[in-house]
């Protein structure tokens, strides 16, 4: 497990608290799948990307990508999903964002312990690109938690491969 980054927010700054975000390589192949990690006050949010091949058209500039998400309650309070806000940038700067209700048309309650999981997908114009978000949840108890949904790449086969 490599640690993209491992700093917790003000509590006063703008968005949610992050108390830590890693990438979790599953192996140490070329080309495997990551999986990348925010907890945000004992909410766990993991995403694990994919490039769809087999629905992509390169030609046609059309890339997609799908997304598994696992959001797990650590916490001691039972929260509620509302809303989430994805922000979506392309590999020329291009930033869509995608906001509403829920997930795939659900609004999860989640007990001490309880986990909620769903894949979705997003297309790009262009081989490669990234996404981050977060979630609006409900405690019991009636306040508000803005939760991170950590950065995650969207690249495939046909973007351009470069070393930092």
């Amino acid at each position: 497990m490599s640690t993209i980054s491992s700093t917790t927010s003000p509590a006063d700054s703008k968005g949610p608290r992050i108390d830590a975000v890693r990438a979790m390589p599953e192996n140490a192949a070329v080309g495997a799948e990551q999986m990348f990690e925010a907890v945000t006050e004992n909410v766990r949010v993991r995403v694990r990307p994919a490039f769809l091949e087999d629905e992509s058209s390169p030609a046609q500039r059309r890339f997609l990508w799908a997304y598994h998400v696992r959001i797990a309650n650590e916490g001691t309070e039972t929260v509620q999903l509302l809303s989430r806000h994805w922000k979506i940038t392309d590999a020329m700067g291009r930033l869509h964002e995608v906001q509403g209700e829920g997930v795939v048309g659900k609004q999860p309650m989640l007990r001490p312990g309880e986990s909620f999981e769903y894949t979705s997908g997003a297309p790009l114009g262009t081989p490669s690109g990234f996404m981050v978000g977060s979630y609006m949840m409900l405690r019991e108890s009636g306040g508000h938690l803005e939760i991170a949904i950590p950065a995650f790449p969207l690249d495939s086969p046909y973007a351009a491969q470069s070393v930092h």
